[in-house]
């Protein structure tokens, strides 16, 4: 998907992720419902944004999804110190119109699980209360089975690797599925 080339601004986002940052910008960069989770520069390769992120040094993930791009950081940087370097090669990069990252090819489908009632229903929890506050601290959660009682989700963006990702899960997303699914949900786990 590529960008228009008209002008790019941009602003921060702090999230309970110290070590990353979301860098929002004011137009789409890839199609709604679509999020891209760069953990190196090897799983970049159709993605010419992410492999330029990925020269600096101290970039140690990105997440692009909707109109923002998460950065992690490594722990030994302050983002003081590049937060707007980041920020002015994102925004050049859009700028000048280049392809974002190349989506022609659809990935793999993953294993469908038969949509039950209670998959429906914890879908329906994810969508309309876990994933827009997980979304606006840069990350994404996704459904990936539910199997005798226990919800398994995918967690990206800054939720990889953030160290408040375990209570959050545990005390905030756990606790939702517990309190409105009380009879099916016990658990929740993050793969990956």
């Amino acid at each position: 998907m590529s960008t228009s080339t008209k002008p790019i601004h941009i602003y921060l986002e702090a999230n309970p992720n110290p070590n990353s940052l979301k860098f929002v910008v004011n137009e789409i960069l890839v199609p709604d419902g679509m999020s891209f989770d760069f953990a190196n520069a090897t799983q970049a390769g159709e993605a010419p944004l992410a492999l330029e992120l990925f020269a600096f040094p101290f970039v140690e993930r990105v997440f692009i999804m909707s109109n923002f791009v998460t950065v992690t950081k490594t722990e030994d940087t302050e983002w003081l110190e590049i937060q707007e370097t980041i920020k002015s090669h994102i925004q050049s990069f859009l700028e000048s119109g280049r392809l974002i990252l190349d989506i022609s090819e659809k990935p793999a489908a993953a294993e469908v699980q038969e949509e039950t009632e209670e998959i429906k229903k914890i879908k329906n929890i994810l969508d309309e209360y876990i994933r827009p506050a997980v979304e606006q601290d840069g990350g994404a959660i996704t459904f990936h089975s539910f199997k005798e009682g226990v919800v398994r989700v995918n967690l990206q963006g800054s939720c990889s690797g953030c160290p408040s990702s375990t209570v959050t899960l545990k005390a905030g997303i756990e606790n939702l599925f517990k309190k409105l699914m009380p009879d099916e949900v016990q658990s929740v786990e993050a793969l990956g």
